[in-house]
């Protein structure tokens, strides 16, 4: 086994070279559709009826969550991009697909399922912190028909994609024959396919280019109990050798990034956040600019630098956000000069 390295800084040429290539890059985002509902107030007391915060409200917003984020992410890094996924018929599924509207009317692979309902997060949100959160949603598999369109839809772009990204939340989108149609299709076009997995759907995975299950994910991915010590060497090899990826990038919090390659590499990234407010869409973060990086032609350890810089940013930041294309040029510019 070869030790594992240390990834080199990336240059401000090669940087400014793959930024340029973002808008040439035409990335298909599948996954399921999420409606982030924010409730923003503040607490100064405690309710006589039980001991809980009462949080008075100040204002509310709605952004785009799971695979919809990813999508924004993508669109904010100025990548050419489309979604295909499933909403409800509600006004749940009505506001996403204003906001994804707002980003592109063209391509849109989105289906109305009316046997289920949109799936909604709800955070009450209170000087910063996350008070709860209640989520609406129905997580059984979407029906033959739904599963048929999609993979029909996805099918149609791949001759006009340089990547395909998998966002499961495991909300019932992404099931294994469509994993299976859809992967052995864009083998077929040589479009690779970076997946953000989720433990229970890991078999479904075999074959894709590139996965990043966060720690706990990867460990219970490659078999191992969440309360056993093992390296996280061991448990990015297991991974890789057991779906056979090009790439398994792990994230690993305040421990940065770790890499395993096919060939038997595997790197490391410290974490570079300078103050963590919010990891909510962090995931969504690193699997997009990680997309983008590939599809610019970057090789992995430089594709997962800039996903890691893109994660230090929006951990910064209150809620799903998203980092632009200066925002990440700047903070490389910053951390070199």
């Amino acid at each position: 086994m070869k030790n594992a390295l240390s990834v080199p800084a990336l240059s401000s040429r090669k940087l400014k070279t793959y930024l340029s290539r973002f808008s040439k890059t035409k990335i298909l985002v599948l996954g399921d559709l999420i409606l982030d509902h924010y409730i923003w107030g503040t607490v100064n007391r405690v309710s006589p009826e039980a001991p809980v915060p009462v949080v008075h409200v100040n204002s509310e917003s709605y952004r785009m969550g799971g695979a919809a984020n990813v999508y924004h992410n993508i669109a904010t890094l100025g990548g050419q991009v489309e979604l295909c996924g499933v909403v409800g018929d509600d006004p749940y599924g009505k506001q996403i697909l204003k906001d994804i509207r707002k980003i592109s009317k063209e391509g849109l692979g989105i289906f109305i399922d009316k046997s289920r309902p949109t799936i909604k997060k709800a955070r009450v949100i209170a000087h910063n912190q996350q008070i709860v959160r209640f989520d609406v949603e129905q997580r059984e598999q979407i029906s033959k028909s739904i599963e048929r369109k999609v993979i029909q839809h996805v099918n149609s772009r791949l001759h006009d994609l340089s990547c395909i990204v998998v966002s499961d939340y495991a909300k019932g989108l992404i099931t294994e024959e469509l994993m299976h149609q859809i992967q052995k299709r864009a083998t077929a076009h040589g479009v690779p396919i970076i997946v953000d997995p989720k433990v229970e759907h890991m078999p479904y995975y075999s074959g894709v280019t590139v996965i990043t299950p966060n720690y706990l994910e990867a460990k219970q991915g490659a078999g191992f109990l969440p309360t056993q010590h093992i390296s996280i060497t061991q448990i990015g090899r297991a991974l890789q050798q057991s779906l056979q990826c090009q790439a398994v990038v792990v994230t690993r919090g305040e421990e940065g990034m770790s890499i395993f390659e096919k060939n038997g590499h595997s790197w490391t990234i410290p974490a570079v956040a300078r103050q963590v407010y919010d990891v909510t869409g962090a995931g969504d973060t690193v699997v997009s600019t990680l997309a983008l990086a590939l599809s610019a032609k970057a090789p992995i350890a430089d594709a997962a630098l800039l996903a890691n810089q893109a994660a230090g940013i929006v951990v910064g930041m209150v809620g799903t956000a998203t980092v632009t294309r200066s925002q990440l040029q700047d903070v490389f510019t910053h951390d070199n000069g």
